[in-house]
């Protein structure tokens, strides 16, 4: 991935001096840079790696899952501490998932926890399970449940 960025930079600036122009200019810089997104695009078979924009699309696709998963949860824990009577049965379920490492595995709790209504309280020493604690188990372990799988796709495609 560094490879073809620096590789990106080189047809850049390459570019930008090969430009007959008096001055440098930061517009034929980004030029060029465009145009060795393509060249590399192109070529990226070659590097023995995926396309290194393809992990920059796929930080951003899970920043974006997060914001939506944030929005969807606040709303419903809202509704739940604004309701007239609490009606609410905490408990605490186990997932057992599917990533490995220390990145991710650090990433998804991170994200759990940040969650409204879900708390991320351990991780089994072999790390593939997680213990959960949701606010209100019988109407949300569904909904945490698909939160975990979406952000577990998206940080799978964030990591390989």
């Amino acid at each position: 991935m560094p490879a073809q960025f620096l590789f990106n930079l080189f047809i850049a600036f390459l570019w930008m001096l090969l430009q007959d122009e008096e001055e440098l200019r930061i517009t034929t810089f980004f030029g060029g840079f465009l145009v060795g997104i393509v060249i590399i695009f192109l070529m990226h078979r070659f590097f023995g790696t995926q396309f290194y924009l393809r992990r920059l699309y796929s930080i951003i696709k899970l920043i974006f899952i997060f914001i939506s998963e944030l929005a969807t949860s606040s709303v419903l824990i809202s509704k739940q501490i604004l309701s007239p009577k609490l009606k609410i049965k905490p408990g605490i379920f186990t997932y057992k998932t599917e990533l490995r490492g220390d990145w991710e595995i650090t990433t998804l709790a991170m994200l759990l926890t940040l969650t409204p209504g879900s708390v991320v309280m351990e991780v089994n020493p072999a790390g593939d399970m997680f213990y959960i604690h949701a606010m209100d188990i019988e109407q949300s372990k569904a909904d945490v449940l698909r939160s975990i799988t979406k952000f577990e796709m998206a940080i799978m495609e964030v990591t390989r």
